[in-house]
């Protein structure tokens, strides 16, 4: 079975996915890749029933694979049926404060970074900064000098050959240390391989709407050490999230309001990008649905969307099984609990094929609607997966454990994750973000530029009758199609990009698809360069009120060192991209082996930036000249 692709898609698999000799030479096509992975997890089928019609499962993968209706997380797409055989893409593990756990934690790291994982840890048990250590008669250094530790560690490996590890560090906001943890990434130095996001319950929420102080908490005494403004604290995580684009914030109560399994322990931390809700050892797999391909004649086919649905949810329990775990511990809290984090990629092209502009009560509507059509079905089909195969071991006691609901297999079964690379091979739009640009140049070495330009806006030029040649010039200065006078407005309307959104926008979207997701939503609210603290702590405070799980912000032009570009400038005057946050979403994606004039990271998606010559990533740690 054939599977068309983007030459930008060929480029990533060739470079992360398929099979190489020990030359480097790749020895397997995408075709392969996709049988490869079809047959490894329907295979999973003969567990469970010795009868099973694996052949039939297998054809029914691949269906889902080569069309791009849906994709599984990265790790899965490359170690399936490989000798590594670690399929999960998020983790969290737990730091204790003491010594022997930090760094039990930190071989544990190690292990996972190596196997294609990514990890989160909440830092809020280790005692403050100069707190008393009794066993040395000591005094502590702190969970940011720890952190440090993970960093260094994390810098070191090279995950399972292809990808470097992230990390997402938490600290609850009632610690002592939360003035140190929320300005540790104001120097771009610092902690370059964490995402790093404050945990908020609601009585720092209510303190702050009161104007009142809150209780600040030694973890190892569990005693009050002092009380401080609430408004104090909010403004300075408002302030260095205008800075540079972190800490963001997760709603900690609110995510544990959805924990499934409450009797076996509360939320601390989440993965890397934040989507995530994890226990202690735990691990989930994800996968996404394209959108775009759910669309026929610009009306969304709801029988595509429901049968690929239930078919990735068959896969993603599969997945389950067939993954090769890093740790004894971690396969048994997966295995227990069995949550996948079923998702969407390419719903602003899905929004363009029916018309619907991006920033409109129509497309909120639309999230809402095809979120709670997936969210159903999904819930349908694991419950259908529970009468054949039984319930999650840990089923008892949970919040499940009713007649209402007697089957369920998985105890969670849809996230949205910010789909970094699988949306490069799936040629769509990533995630839930609108479109990054319309068109960008290409700049290779023989000193040409290519102007690429969105493919349904070339469709719909065509159409309409304004597609030239001089179009492309135009297009590659900017991005953007908002100032050319030639082009109809409700075409405008269709194509604003990211930075062209408002916040106010972007947080609706966001607040439609978490109504109806079961963990979290990855997504990035962008401001322009001149927007103030008063614009971000609104849109803080609006997600909130919205019934979001967190919320990360970035503001254009925030971080030094950026290099995206959308034309032709010179370096002197080079026009920075407007862009997502550089540690959780992602752009478009140029992955050819040349220089080019837009960078990101080939390993999770995120931005690279200049540092003393070499783009580095700031998210995963990945150097463009190791």
């Amino acid at each position: 079975m054939s599977i068309h692709l983007s030459k930008n898609a060929r480029l990533v698999l060739e470079k992360r996915y398929l099979k190489k000799d020990r030359k480097g030479k790749v020895i397997e096509t995408p075709e392969d890749m996709i049988a490869r992975v079809a047959r490894t997890i329907a295979s999973v089928d003969k567990i469970f029933d010795p009868k099973a019609d694996v052949d039939k499962t297998e054809q029914k993968f691949l269906k889902l694979l080569s069309n791009k209706w849906f994709l599984p997380n990265s790790p899965t797409l490359m170690n399936a049926g490989r000798p590594l055989g670690q399929l999960a893409a998020c983790f969290v593990l737990p730091v204790e404060d003491s010594i022997e756990s930090i760094f039990e934690t930190l071989k544990h790291t190690a292990m996972i970074h190596k196997s294609g994982g990514g990890t989160g840890f909440s830092f809020s048990r280790v005692r403050p900064e100069k707190d008393m250590v009794l066993s040395t008669a000591g005094i502590s250094s702190g969970p940011v000098s720890f952190m440090s530790v993970f960093d260094v560690a994390t810098e070191t490996i090279k995950q399972g050959g292809a990808r470097r590890g992230a990390n997402m560090g938490v600290l609850r906001v009632d610690h002592p240390d939360i003035e140190h943890f929320i300005n540790s990434k104001n120097d771009p130095r610092m902690l370059n391989n964490f995402n790093i996001s404050v945990a908020i319950p609601n009585t720092f929420m209510d303190a702050l709407k009161k104007n009142f102080d809150y209780d600040i908490i030694n973890p190892r005494t569990n005693k009050v050490v002092k009380r401080v403004s609430a408004k104090k604290i909010f403004d300075m995580i408002v302030a260095s999230a205008w800075q540079t684009g972190e800490p963001g914030v997760i709603f900690i109560d609110r995510i544990n309001q959805d924990n499934p399994t409450p009797h076996l322990a509360d939320i601390e931390a989440t993965n890397p990008c934040g989507e995530q809700p994890l226990l202690p050892y735990e691990s989930c797999t994800l996968g996404s649905i394209n959108l775009s391909k759910m669309v026929i004649k610009n009306t969304l086919d709801l029988n595509r969307l429901k049968r690929t649905v239930h078919d990735a949810v068959h896969f993603l329990d599969n997945v389950i099984d067939a993954n090769k775990y890093p740790l004894a511990r971690i396969e048994k809290m997966s295995k227990g609990i069995r949550k996948i984090g079923l998702g969407v990629m390419g719903f602003a092209d899905m929004l363009i094929k029916m018309g619907l502009p991006y920033d409109s009560d129509r497309a909120v509507a639309k999230a809402e609607n095809v979120m709670s059509l997936i969210f159903r079905e999904s819930k349908k089909a694991s419950a259908g997966l529970a009468k054949k195969r039984g319930n999650f071991p840990y089923y008892k006691g949970s919040v499940f454990d009713n007649s209402s609901t007697p089957y369920m297999r998985n105890a969670t079964t849809t996230t949205i994750a910010p789909t970094g690379t699988i949306s490069i091979i799936a040629d769509t739009s990533s995630g839930i973000e609108p479109i990054f640009a319309v068109a960008y140049a290409r700049h290779v070495l023989n000193g040409k530029f290519l102007p690429e330009i969105h493919p349904l806006f070339i469709k719909i030029a065509r159409k309409e009758g304004f597609y030239s040649k001089k179009l492309f010039g135009e297009l590659a200065k900017t991005g953007s199609i908002q100032s050319l006078d030639f082009i109809p407005d409700h075409i405008k309307r269709l194509f604003r990009i990211s930075h062209e959104i408002s916040t106010k926008s972007h947080v609706k979207i966001q607040a439609a698809f978490q109504k109806y997701t079961d963990n979290a939503v990855s997504k990035t609210v962008n401001f322009p360069r001149d927007a103030t603290k008063e614009d971000i702590k609104k849109v803080y405070l609006s997600a909130y009120r919205s019934g979001c799980k967190g919320v990360t912000i970035y503001r254009y032009g925030s971080r030094n060192h950026q290099v995206l570009s959308f034309g032709r400038e010179e370096k002197e005057s080079a026009n920075i991209a407007p862009r997502t946050r550089p540690m959780r979403t992602h752009g478009i994606t140029n992955f050819n082996e040349t220089e080019t004039m837009i960078y990101v990271c080939p390993e999770c998606g995120g931005i690279l930036y200049h540092e003393e010559g070499c783009p580095i990533c700031h998210s995963c740690g990945f150097s463009k000249c190791s």
